[in-house]
């Protein structure tokens, strides 16, 4: 075989590794994971710090029970099908709030989630804390399933 032929090969190969890899990863929520009862006491406790998000910093209420932030840019295609999917949960779930950012205006903000990317949508509990997150464009059933993790963090919290 030539050695033009090889790296032909070898270019597919990578190509088609990297294609199944961002698929199996794009969009999927992260930063959740089960708590193990030793350290239920520390995420209760109130002086953990915790990344939270305000109502100030967004220009917007966050909701009753959750909020999902999706964090946009202007030219992005899978931003506009993620706010119809967010929307569309939005619709579905009592006191829950789908609040859309505009990345370039809130750079601040931004820097300091660590948003690498457009879209990302962050999970807020009602207190406005962090639950997870997710870069790139989710599937409707796994925010549904984020939303559940965010509302139960707040009723743990409540009690």
């Amino acid at each position: 075989m030539s050695p033009g032929i090889i790296a032909l090969v070898s270019a597919v190969a990578v190509g088609v590794l990297l294609s199944v890899l961002k698929s199996r990863f794009d969009g999927r929520f992260r930063g959740t994971r089960a708590i193990r009862p030793s350290e239920k006491e520390a995420v209760q406790d109130s002086s953990v710090a915790t990344e939270r998000v305000t109502a100030a910093e967004l220009g917007a209420e966050l909701g009753e029970r959750a909020t999902m932030l999706q964090f946009s840019s202007a030219f992005c295609a899978p931003c506009r099908a993620t706010r119809r999917t967010l929307a569309e949960v939005e619709s579905m779930v009592d006191g829950v709030r789908h609040i859309e950012v505009d990345a370039e205006l809130h750079l601040e903000l931004v820097r300091r989630l660590d948003i690498m990317r457009t879209p990302t949508v962050l999970v807020l509990d009602a207190s406005g804390a962090i639950v997870t997150r997710a870069s790139g464009q989710p599937r409707k059933a796994d925010v549904i399933a984020a939303l559940g993790q965010a509302v139960d963090a707040s009723t743990s919290k409540q009690l």
